[in-house]
């Protein structure tokens, strides 16, 4: 399955699914030396795709020295950090974002920075916060589901969002390169939206 998705160049859902995969594997019993071969196949993988695949490598070098290339390669991610700092503590107020207008994408990969300058880190931990109570639910349905399939079920769901949410904001915090991956439930999209509530 992620090979086609390697030669259609979609990095983030190869690790998106990947991740998710491992961790259904482990609460099923997989065995641990699979999931270390497996790891050690992957680290290679992205070794290899960053090498011959000439945009995720440019999307390293703006994630470590992005105000080498302000205009080009680090413009999306310093936008971000822009917006993020000038929300101070309770934000501009909802709608009132500066940085929404220039930071390209901003409906989607990086929403999360637009609810910092909205909203401010008030803001932002209240929605982190809201992302928790799902998953805590969604922890709580698969430890008590009659079968060991609900649960695996539950579980994919589970690792989906909590993966995606960790990814996203890890990009808005420029703490790993710019992977594409939406803010689930926030992000603009109609796609990502039909199966996020279907999940649920």
């Amino acid at each position: 399955i992620l090979v086609p998705l390697a030669l259609e160049k979609h990095l983030s859902a190869i690790m998106l699914m990947g991740m998710v995969a491992v961790v259904m594997m482990f609460v099923a019993g997989t065995s641990p030396k699979w999931l270390l071969a497996g790891a050690a196949a992957a680290a290679v993988f992205v070794v290899v795709y960053i090498t011959f695949m000439g945009y995720a490598g440019d999307r390293v070098t703006a994630w470590l020295h992005p105000e080498q290339d302000p205009g080009d390669t680090g413009y999306q991610i310093l936008q971000s950090l822009y917006a993020i700092g000038s929300g101070g503590f309770f934000g501009k107020g909802l709608g009132n974002s500066a940085q929404k207008v220039v930071i390209p994408e901003a409906q989607n990969d990086m929403i999360f920075s637009i609810i910092c300058e909205e909203l401010g880190i008030v803001g932002a931990m209240i929605v982190l916060l809201l992302f928790v109570f799902v998953l805590y639910r969604l922890f709580a349905i698969a430890v008590n589901a009659p079968d060991l399939l609900g649960s695996l079920i539950t579980i994919g769901i589970f690792a989906h969002i909590a993966i995606q949410v960790i990814l996203n904001i890890a990009v808005v915090l420029n703490v790993i390169p710019t992977t594409g991956i939406t803010l689930p439930f926030v992000s603009y999209g109609g796609t990502s939206i039909v199966f996020l509530m279907a999940e649920m």
